[in-house]
């Protein structure tokens, strides 16, 4: 079932959201912020905490994940005792659990059970005194846990280097998807300084096309994709500006191209892998069109077929063509433009305009990202014919 070799994929861990990237597209200014916040760390042993926050996909995890590398590869190199344990707080729910999984770092076999959490305290710094490192702990997704009350540990994890006797360097990194500082006790926020608050912008689509762009040339084989397929992906992504959609879609859409003929992904594969992930379009939010959008949707989806994009003139051409089939006048330019418009704000296509050095002008276009054009011209041909059954 599994011997069929790759024509498509050459590493596939290159697409997983776990993959940090050495070289991170466009957050070099966060990395260098996090490196002016900790480098007392390193200088002088000090602890130090930072907060993190920015929309889902943008960035956050990675780029903390390769600054702890970063920071434990340079301190390796220049004998500075360093470690850093990355905990996300949606996995571990409690204080217990999180407390328990940064005691492992130390002691792969400490018991679930059996200590409280001021106990497992004074076992953490016993550990942490012994080993002799500064060490770093990231909390991600820690909006979860404030937001279930839970901010005593940030308390004592900020609170370590506070007792002269058995100083330890004990700093904290938290990541989360919004601004939660404000949520947490006073005592808490007064060890974060709001000048080590990093926040971190959504991807617009020039940087999603250079990130998908670059893990298609870690992950894919060469000659397996061209630039138009990963503008179409950044595209579909740029909603959103999410890093991970444009990732899951490179990903799916490989997928999707080992099953076909063409030994290249193809815009029917992105179309596909995007309907997977979402499945925006279906035969019942369909019927809510008249004839003559169906008409002209059909137009769009038998033009568009394999292209990323098609011009407004070839598919009013088509349209042309498509009216003639099923009996229907064809309706004037306006009112078709007008058609186009009204689907886009449905959300079932896309258009933008765009220089053509062909023609000489500016031309419209029109893109379908939601649905495979076959797909979608089976489902209206089967509306229009009168099928009704659970195939649409």
């Amino acid at each position: 079932m599994f011997d069929r070799g790759s024509t498509i994929i050459k590493d596939a861990s290159k697409l997983t959201f776990d993959y940090v990237p050495v070289e991170l597209i466009n957050r070099d200014a966060e990395m260098e912020t996090l490196e002016m916040i900790m480098r007392p760390v390193v200088d002088t042993a000090a602890s130090e905490t930072a907060f993190v926050a920015g929309n889902i996909g943008s960035g956050k995890t990675a780029t903390v994940k390769r600054f702890c590398m970063d920071m434990l590869d340079y301190c390796g190199r220049h004998n500075v005792p360093f470690g850093y344990i990355l905990i996300n707080c949606r996995q571990k729910t409690t204080d217990a659990s999180i407390l328990v999984q940064l005691i492992r770092y130390f002691d792969r076999d400490f018991p679930d059970k059996g200590f409280s959490p001021a106990d497992m305290l004074l076992v953490l710094r016993k550990h942490i005194v012994k080993s002799g490192k500064r060490m770093l702990i990231v909390l991600d997704e820690v909006d979860s846990l404030i937001k279930r009350g839970s901010t005593d540990l940030i308390y004592q994890i900020t609170r370590f280097s506070d007792d002269d006797y058995n100083k330890v360097s004990l700093s904290l990194i938290l990541i989360s998807q919004e601004y939660v500082l404000n949520k947490i006790d006073k005592a808490s926020l007064s060890t974060f300084k709001s000048a080590n608050t990093i926040r971190f912008r959504k991807y617009n689509k020039e940087d999603l096309v250079a990130i998908t762009a670059s893990r298609a040339k870690l992950a894919l084989v060469d000659g397996t994709f061209d630039d138009e397929i990963i503008d179409f992906i950044a595209d579909i992504a740029a909603d959103t500006g999410d890093a991970r959609v444009a990732i899951d879609l490179l990903d799916k859409s490989a997928r999707f191209a080992e099953n076909g003929s063409a030994g290249a992904i193809m815009a029917e594969d992105v179309r596909s892998a995007k309907n997977l992930m979402y499945n925006l379009v279906s035969a019942s939010n369909l019927r809510q069109f008249g004839m003559n959008k169906l008409l002209v949707l059909l137009a769009v989806s038998r033009c568009i077929k394999n292209k990323t994009y098609v011009s407004q003139k070839a598919v009013e051409n088509t349209y042309a063509v498509v009216c003639e089939e099923y009996e229907t006048p064809a309706k004037g330019h306006t009112q078709f433009w007008s058609y186009i418009i009204a689907m886009e704000k449905e959300g079932f296509i896309k258009t933008f305009k765009q220089f053509d050095h062909a023609e000489g002008a500016i031309v419209k276009y029109i893109s379908l990202p939601d649905i495979p054009a076959s797909t979608l011209s089976r489902i209206i041909e089967r509306i229009i014919e009168g099928v009704d059954d659970d195939e649409m």
